[in-house]
């Protein structure tokens, strides 16, 4: 893929994610379905797609660290250091959430974040200005694929953009390590 493919890719999600439209594109991860994550009504349209109830949470991407504080009341220190330290794909869990939608908010008004290590992904977030939903790309209940060729048609068809980078790639896919922050200096593992 040449560069000027790349920036069309780019430019080309920034289009649908303005428009509070849905993409499928790739992670950190394995391949997501992605929208603004701070539309109610763009957020819904990911919960059509995968049919999944509003009960279940999705994380969101950020491109920074620096960011955390926009969408986390209070970012406990903990937090700080396993993101610094850990190299592999991290989701954290965080209390105290601002400035999202109630629709991607839990009762326990908790998310889950990732600070995407992805170019692609990290400059997606950085010219769009705001997080980015993660979800798995596949029907809710099914098995997640992991690879551009194992998504289902429906999911291909459901979206409003595609992502051509990466889609010919055959990557090592590791799902994220999921903690939960409890307090300043503690944590739970959730998934490792």
């Amino acid at each position: 893929m040449t560069l000027l493919d790349y920036k069309k890719d780019i430019d080309a999600c920034l289009k649908v994610l303005r428009n509070e439209g849905a993409i499928l594109y790739p992670t950190d991860t394995i391949w997501g379905l992605g929208c603004d994550a701070t539309s109610e009504k763009a957020v819904n349209k990911i919960y059509d797609i995968k049919q999944r109830c509003e009960s279940k949470a999705f994380i969101i991407l950020l491109s920074d660290v620096s960011q955390l504080e926009t969408y986390v009341e209070k970012v406990p220190p903990i937090a700080l250091d396993l993101i610094e330290k850990v190299h592999t794909p991290l989701t954290i869990i965080y209390e105290n959430v601002i400035n999202l939608p109630g629709n991607l908010i839990p009762e326990d008004n908790t998310i889950a974040i990732r600070i995407v290590k992805n170019e692609f992904v990290k400059d997606l977030i950085c010219a769009f200005g705001r997080p980015i939903v993660s979800t798995s790309a596949n029907i809710s209940g099914e098995a997640n694929p992991l690879m551009y060729a194992e998504i289902d048609s429906q999911i291909i068809n459901s979206v409003d953009y595609v992502v051509e980078y990466m889609r010919h790639s055959i990557q090592q896919v590791q799902p994220s390590t999921i903690i939960k922050v409890e307090d300043e200096w503690n944590y739970e593992v959730i998934r490792s």
